[in-house]
């Protein structure tokens, strides 16, 4: 089974699964935001969640790290069984920032809401129900850092906006994610719910920087999110 896990610093958390769990996360994201021309004005957001799937890819290829992990079996059943059983299973496991995270989960709302209305509206979707599973554990999550008070008012502040990230400048995560990095453990704790608001509401120095994009599209020519900020993440991350 999936498991989500803030790590020990409050850096991010940590996702994992065996290969199966991992498997079906990801092919349901990429079934539900669909190919590169189909929802394009939302192009910037499906990279990100293209780019945590491909961490997600490296960490079932052993390119991450591994877990062992109890899977019920003990050694009366493999008496009653005569059988040699394993007692752990593998799991693969992969760390993603915090504020990255908590975009991922934001943004497949979008895509889910999109692929309702245009492709597959039943409430049978099996793809849809593997990716609500994703966002609540992800929300149970950040319900265990998050002050009972300031949960309740960002997850208030989710349900009354939608779309999120239509035409959204998600170079805007960079520089959240590089913010938290900054900070201690103490400070990511106390600050967490409003990294998480920064996401939902645009604010002062998101417009600031989506203005200073759009005009770097006018001289570039190139879409919104493909224009680059010069920003360098650390070589390595304390977790």
């Amino acid at each position: 089974m999936l498991s989500i896990h803030p790590t020990e610093h409050l850096t991010g958390a940590r996702i994992s699964g065996d290969f199966w769990d991992i498997d079906e996360l990801v092919n349901a994201i990429y079934h539900v935001i669909g190919d590169e021309n189909r929802y394009y004005d939302y192009q910037g957001s499906r990279n990100r969640l293209l780019s945590i799937c491909l961490d997600l890819r490296h960490a079932t290829q052993g390119e991450r790290q591994i877990e062992f992990v109890t899977n019920g079996i003990h050694k009366g059943i493999s008496r009653k069984q005569q059988l040699l059983l394993p007692e752990k299973n593998v799991y693969f496991a992969v760390e993603i920032l915090m504020p990255e995270l908590i975009f991922c989960a934001l943004a497949l709302n979008d895509f889910i809401t999109l692929h309702k209305e245009i492709i597959d509206d039943s409430e049978w979707n099996e793809q849809i129900a593997t990716i609500r599973k994703f966002q609540a554990q992800i929300a149970e999550c950040l319900e265990g850092l998050m002050e009972r008070e300031h949960y309740l008012v960002f997850f208030t502040t989710l349900h009354a906006k939608s779309p999120f990230y239509f035409r959204y400048a998600t170079q805007y995560v960079d520089v959240l994610n590089l913010e938290y990095l900054s900070l201690s453990k103490e400070e990511r704790s106390q600050h967490l719910t409003a990294f998480a608001l920064r996401l939902l509401m645009e604010d002062e120095p998101y417009n600031a920087l989506k203005n200073q994009l759009l005009e770097a599209t006018s001289t570039s020519k190139l879409p919104l999110h493909e224009i680059q900020l010069l920003l360098k993440y650390p070589e390595e991350i304390v977790w």
